[in-house]
This record gives C-alpha cells, structure tokens and sequence, in this order.
C-alpha cells in the first residue's frame, strides 16, 4: 500500500471524500507527530495498535566487501515498532 492508496483507506473508513481526506493532511501530520516525538528520545504508544520507540545501536566493526578490510560502523539511532496484542490478533485472524 503506498500513501495515496493509504489516503483512499482512510477516506472510506472515516466516510469523508478522498480530497476531504488529502486536505486534512491528516497522514502527514500523524507522520509529522510520530517523527517529533521520536527525536526528542520519546516513545509513542497507541494502545492495542503498537509502540513506536528509537533503538540505539552501538558502534561496530565491519568489513568492506570490495576489499576486505575491516572498518569502523558509526553508532545510530534506529526507529522500532512493537506491535500491540490487538494488532497481533487482527493479523493472525
């Protein structure tokens, strides 16, 4: 599913028109929200739905595959999803 289909969803299951739905720029401002929110080190819990949270990860040693040589991988900062009991069971219904 891509963000105009996602659109579309979100239209029909909130009875509004498509352009109703794209102008409220609803799914950009949750996407906003979520982006925030997980940059200021905060987790984001919808409950039954899931969690979002960041995940550090620490520096590494690695190779380079053209030549073998080991290198260094820079520590990050990773987003996670955790996904929630209720979304657990809707998928595996």
């Amino acid at each position: 599913m891509n963000k105009s289909q996602l659109i579309e969803a979100i239209a029909s299951h909130a009875q509004l028109r498509k352009s109703e739905a794209a102008r409220a720029r609803a799914l950009d401002g949750l996407i906003n929200a979520l982006e925030d929110t997980l940059k200021n080190g905060h987790t984001v819990d919808l409950v039954g739905f899931g969690s979002f949270e960041v995940k550090a990860r620490a520096e590494r040693k690695g190779r380079n595959p053209q030549t073998g040589a080991e290198i260094t991988i820079a520590a990050a900062n990773l987003p996670g999803f955790k996904a929630g009991k209720v979304l657990k069971a809707a998928v595996n219904a």
